[in-house]
C-alpha cells in the first residue's frame, strides 16, 4: 500500500527536522568532548557512527529514488550532483561497518562536504535565491528552483539533503576523533 503523497510528504520533512536535531546535538557533543561525560558519549557515538551511516545514506538512496522512479518527480541537475556525493557514502559506509573501519571517516567527509555545499546553493534557489551558478538543467531537464517539497516553513528536497549530509559529517567527526584517539593510545610515538 502506498502512503498518501502529503502524508510522505510529511514524513520525509520530519525525518528531516530529526536529521536537523540530532546533527547540532552531535556537532555540540563533538566540540564538549575535552569534559568526561561528553568523551563518553563521544565514543558511544563513535561506536555507531558507521551503522547509523549506512543505514541513513540508504535511506537516503531509497527516499530519491522513490520520489524520482516511483512518483515520477524528474531530479534536476543539481539533484543529479548531490545524489553523486550521495549514493557511494552508502556503499562505503556499510563496507566499512562491515570491516570495523573506522579509517573511513575522512573520505566519507569529503564527499558529504562537496554534497552539503551543492545542497545548501540548491536550497538557496528554492528558497527563492537568485541565481549565482547556472542550473545544470538541459532539454527538458526539471528545474533546479522548483520546489516538489516544502514543508514547515523550510523542509526542500535539497534541505533533506543538508540535513543528511550535516549528521553524516557530524557522525564522521565523532569516529575520526575516536580512531585518531586509538591510534594516539597505541603507538605513543605518534604523540610527538
Amino acid at each position: 500500500m502506498l502512503l498518501p503523497f502529503e502524508m510522505l510528504n510529511k514524513l520525509v520533512a520530519l525525518s528531516a527536522v530529526w536529521m536537523e536535531l540530532f546533527a547540532v546535538a552531535l556537532l555540540a557533543l563533538f566540540f564538549l568532548r575535552k569534559r568526561e561525560w561528553a568523551r563518553a558519549l563521544s565514543e558511544v557515538v563513535a561506536r555507531g557512527a558507521l551503522l547509523v551511516g549506512a543505514a541513513l545514506s540508504w535511506g537516503a538512496i531509497a527516499v530519491s529514488l522513490y520520489y524520482s522512479e516511483v512518483l515520477g518527480f524528474e531530479p534536476c541537475g543539481l539533484c543529479w550532483m548531490i545524489r553523486v556525493f550521495s549514493y557511494p557514502l552508502a556503499f562505503l559506509l556499510t563496507l566499512a561497518w562491515w570491516r570495523g573501519d573506522g579509517s573511513i571517516a575522512d573520505y566519507a567527509i569529503s564527499l558529504a562536504v562537496p554534497g552539503l555545499l551543492i545542497a545548501l546553493y540548491q536550497h538557496y534557489l528554492q528558497m527563492g535565491g537568485t541565481e549565482v551558478v547556472g542550473c545544470p538543467a538541459t532539454g527538458g531537464a526539471a528545474d533546479c528552483a522548483a520546489r516538489f517539497l516544502f514543508e514547515f516553513g523550510h523542509v526542500t528536497f535539497p534541505w533533506l539533503a543538508v540535513a543528511y549530509f550535516l549528521l553524516i559529517i557530524t557522525l564522521m567527526l565523532h569516529l575520526r576523533s575516536r580512531s585518531s584517539a586509538n591510534r594516539l593510545h597505541r603507538n605513543p610515538a605518534l604523540r610527538q
